[in-house]
């Protein structure tokens, strides 16, 4: 029983939707896998399969379209919450096809559709074909049909004599059978099998990730000050009731369990699957503005990722940091690299940002302490900037940056003066009678951070 078990939960579902000529070269490259258990939906010219998909999407796994026309088409129609993979027509399957298009025809003139062209033109060249014209079919609607991809290689055959290459059978077919020369590129059973790599690869690391425990830090905003509105020890009791029972609610659609720690905290846990679903994505968080309208007050939270409780309670206590230094009422956070991304809310008036928690310059830290900035905060600041991709400002543009008053810039730039941290480098008039304003140089972050990926 325990072996079964083993097996069962080493089995992974995986949808193959395609053509029947490629979901037949397809099986072959899957008796390689024996973990992936496929289900098969074939599309002809004519097949609306959109609500067999949504329903299949809900049985397996992860998907695997053998034809990057329908993997097009399928993502613009439909938010999947699965892993989704294509077979991409740029491996050994397109040179392939190159090498007959040259034999029989030449290279001379391409017309070309489902295939990426800067992949084709590195190829010509390997194929001491640099001189090639090239005609590329640019989708212009959210549904280009097969009509519309056959008119273009049917045109540009009779307007400028070009050979076909195209990655869709239907294409194929009917241009055939205009007798209409062309090359079906299909890949071959080696860049099948690399695809299905990708896509089991994908698929396993998900399915780790998506049990990781997720912890969480709820807490109340100025909870002392917001409870001196209150004239009685009832009254701050009720609001408390309250606070715990919206908390409660949300807390249930992520699954989780929620603890109260104090009169102002409240730990929770869930799991990384559920909360990325629950959030879209890092980008979905009602609870912020649902507490903040029913009863007034505002809450900062920080998540933790980790591979164990102990460090993903130790990422939520940093990411609640984040929270509370950028005045409360939103949620970052921090992952298993301690990496720190957020706001999770796409309502926040605060741009999302992604930026590592830790400086390891010495130098660096040395001159941030003298300036009163702590590490995290370096590190957010040096996010923004690269952003911005600029590290000359004014006081203005600074204040505008880092979402603070420009009175508030004008004082850490004089303690950034005080510690070396920037320069000034010029002025700035803005009229004719205003005072000129100072440009000043943010000499601690260089060109290379801002211009590196």
């Amino acid at each position: 029983m325990v072996l079964k078990a083993i097996k069962e939960s080493s089995v992974i579902d995986i949808g193959i939707i395609g053509s029947t000529e490629t979901t037949v070269q397809i099986k072959k490259a899957l008796k390689s896998f024996p973990n992936f258990n496929p289900v098969y939906l074939t599309v002809n010219s004519d097949t609306n399969i959109k609500d067999q998909v949504l329903e299949l999407m809900n049985n397996v796994d992860v998907f695997m379209f053998t034809e990057q026309h329908l993997h097009h088409f399928f993502k613009k129609h439909i938010d999947f919450n699965i892993p989704v993979h294509h077979v991409p027509l740029m491996g050994t399957g397109l040179y392939k096809s190159l090498f007959i298009v040259k034999s029989l025809h030449g290279l001379h003139k391409l017309s070309i559709d489902s295939i990426d062209q800067q992949y084709v033109n590195q190829l010509l060249l390997e194929l001491e074909e640099e001189a090639s014209e090239m005609h590329v079919y640019k989708q212009t609607s959210n549904s280009s049909s097969i009509d519309e991809v056959f008119q273009f290689h049917k045109n540009n055959y009779y307007t400028n004599g070009t050979i076909a290459l195209t990655g869709i059978q239907d294409v194929s077919t009917k241009l055939s059978g205009h007798n209409i020369p062309n090359e079906l590129v299909t890949p071959t059973n080696q860049d099948m099998i690399v695809s299905l790599e990708r896509a089991l690869l994908a698929t396993e690391t998900r399915r780790n990730k998506e049990s990781q425990i997720v912890f969480g830090i709820i807490d109340v905003d100025n909870f002392q000050k917001v409870t001196e509105k209150y004239s009685s020890e009832h009254e701050v009791q009720l609001l408390k009731l309250q606070i715990q029972q919206i908390l409660l609610d949300y807390i249930k659609h992520l699954d989780g369990h929620l603890i109260n720690v104090g009169s102002e905290e409240y730990l929770f846990i869930t799991t990384r699957g559920i909360f990325e679903r629950e959030t879209r994505g890092y980008k979905f968080l009602p609870l912020l503005k649902d507490t903040k309208n029913e009863i007034g007050i505002t809450l900062s939270l920080g998540v933790g990722f980790g591979q164990s409780a102990a460090e993903a309670g130790t990422h939520a206590r940093l990411a609640l940091r984040q929270s509370k230094e950028l005045g409360g009422n939103i949620c970052y956070i921090v992952r298993e690299d301690r990496s720190v991304i957020g706001p999770v809310d796409i309502t926040s008036q605060i741009q999302y940002e992604q930026y590592e928690l830790s400086i390891t310059d010495a130098h660096l830290l040395d001159k941030a302490e003298k300036a009163g900035m702590s590490a995290a905060y370096m590190a957010k600041l040096m996010a923004r900037v690269k952003r911005h991709n600029k590290i000359d400002y004014t006081a203005q543009e600074l204040a505008s940056t880092l979402n603070i008053t420009i009175r508030s810039a004008h004082r850490i730039l004089l303690k950034w003066m005080d510690a070396e941290l920037v320069d000034i480098i010029g002025e700035e008039k803005v009229t004719y009678k205003g005072r000129p304003r100072r440009i000043y140089r943010l000499s601690f972050i260089n060109e290379e951070y801002i211009n590196s990926n």
